[in-house]
Order: C-alpha cells, then structure tokens, then sequence
C-alpha cells in the first residue's frame, strides 16, 4: 500500500478495528469529501483570471479522477502563480484538491457477519466509497470458523458436521437498494473481467461493493496453496462461483453475467478439498444429500442471475 509514483504519489493506508471497517472507511472519505468542499469554496472566492479558468476545468471533472488528476495539477499552478494569501491558504490542503478512490479491503467473516451492520450503513449512506470483500467462506484470520459466506455442505469450526443451510447473498443484498455499484470477480477466471469491474466501481459516483473468489489454507486444497489461481479458474469453470457486474449508471442494461456456462464438474471441485472430502468420509450419507443440495442451489443461482440479465437488459 506504500507504493508511490513518479511524482512520490500513491495510495495511503490505515488500519481499524475489525468490527469498524466500514465506518473507519466511510469517515475517512467523509472527511476528505468535507475539506475538498471547503477548499472548492475557496477557490470560487478568488477572482483571479487564470485561478478561474483553471477553476472551471476543474470543477467540470470534479467527479471523475482520471481527468481530474491533470486539473487539479493546472489549478495549483495557478493558484501559485496568483500567490495571494487565500491561494496560499488553499495551497497548504492541496493535496486534498483532487479526486480520491476510498477502498475498504475485508474478508467475508467481517462483511458477512461481524461487521455487516457497518457495512449496509455504509452502503446505504450514498457516499463514494468501494468496498472490496475477499471472501475465503470461512473467519479465516480467527482459524476458519464458518461465516454466513460458508456454503451448503462445507466443513469447518462450528459447523463440523458440513454447513446446513446456504450461503447469505451479500451481492444480491446490496443490489437492492438499487444505487449500489455490485460485482463479483474471479482473478483466476478472468483478470481483465476484474479489471474491469474495479475501474466501473472507482468510475462509479456512488458506494461500490466487488466481492472476488479467495482460496483459502482452510480450504484444505489438495496440492496446497501453490496454484490458487487456477483453483479460482476451476471454481468458475464448475458453477460454484459466479461473476457478474450491476452498475446502476448503466439504465438501460444494468447487469451482466461475466461467467459462462459451467463446463466442468461440481462434484470434482469440490472434493479436490478437505473441508468437503472429510465430510464425506466421515458421513458418507449425510454428505451425498448436502453435496446434492449445494449443487442444486449453485445451478439455480446461475439460472437466476441469468434471469436478471434478461430483466435489467429490458430496463426502458
């Protein structure tokens, strides 16, 4: 997260507490998005020639961060130029003058469970903020305790005799509301699909939820940790994973459904890892009826996202 550019630029990074994520992020955004518009306030009261063409150009990109980066740039340099003591006050936030991407990282145990209140607030609110959840289906950091992202069948802490229920629809939760960018990605599937959907949600005036399929040590791979791109390839390949983008900009086709038609098999997927394999050891019976159920409601979630592409498609 330290990594700068040529100009010593780059992205910044704070830690909170586990259960605060959200909020953390969403303060920080606030406070800046605050500032910004004190210091745009600023700007309008100079009446300098070059302040306010610069002004201008600026104020026309003041949302989308690729044009405003040069913008801002330009009004700096007039802003020095002009060098009287309100630009020489806005000066010392210039840092604050261009458009910023917020990024909130977390795992499924905090989006899911723990923090998802912080988390629905957060994207209810309507500020600019993205939220990128790496959702391993387990409390991975804690010693892999099921979450609500745990599926249908699998095994872990709590939930050792395989999860009954299904998976919590976090992506679908948050597409409610309507005006929330969702998608969901697989790096190992498609890279420039995740690329994508990234830059979508940075684009995006608005909260940003990307949700990407992470392998996890508690997975139990066979094979190990070595090749867990093409473990996230193959959970795509077999159904067990989706992916898929809503942008509410888009009115007229809202939705697209990223992954295709699974060409391999559940069943094989699935037992290439020890929290499924173990259960169907230990309760064979027990294991063919949830295996069966979780490959039921993996082909009916295709089916229904499916669905909304067709009704988000035919949006007037």
């Amino acid at each position: 997260p330290y990594t700068v550019n040529h100009e010593g630029h780059g992205p910044a990074w704070a830690n909170s507490l586990f259960e605060d994520n959200a909020e953390h992020g969403l303060g920080m955004a606030v406070a800046a998005k605050q500032i910004r518009t004190r210091l745009a306030n600023q700007v309008e009261a100079i009446d300098n020639a070059d302040v306010k063409t610069a002004a201008e150009a600026w104020k026309a990109t003041y949302e989308d961060g690729d044009a405003n980066a040069q913008a801002t740039l330009d009004l700096i340099a007039a802003l020095e130029k002009c060098g009287c003591d309100a630009a020489k006050e806005i000066l010392d936030y210039k840092e604050f003058l261009a458009k910023k991407a917020v990024w909130i990282f977390g795992g499924d145990g905090w989006a899911y469970d723990i923090g998802y209140g912080g988390l629905d607030h957060v994207l209810a609110s309507g500020e600019d903020v993205n939220v990128f959840v790496f959702d391993t289906e387990v409390y991975s950091n804690t010693g892999g305790q099921a979450s609500k992202s745990t599926p249908t069948g699998a095994v872990a802490q709590f939930a050792a005799g395989g999860k009954p229920i299904r998976k919590k629809n976090l992506a679908e939760m948050a597409m409610s509301y309507g005006y929330v960018y969702v998608a969901q990605v697989a790096l190992g599937y498609d890279q420039a699909q995740t690329v994508k959907a990234i830059k979508e949600a940075v684009s995006y005036n608005g909260p940003s939820l990307i949700i990407g399929y992470a392998p996890c040590i508690n997975h139990g791979i066979k094979g190990g940790m070595t090749d867990t791109q093409k473990v996230i390839d193959n959970a795509v390949k077999a159904g067990y994973w989706h992916t898929f983008r809503f942008n509410p900009a888009e009115e007229a086709d809202m939705f697209h459904l990223d992954s295709k038609d699974p060409t391999e098999s559940y069943r094989d997927f699935i037992m290439n890892e020890v929290r499924y394999s173990s259960l169907a050891r230990k309760f064979p019976e027990k294991a063919e009826e949830l295996f069966t159920e979780a490959e039921k409601l993996a082909k009916e979630k295709y089916e229904h996202l499916k669905k909304l592409g067709a009704l988000y498609s035919n949006k007037e």
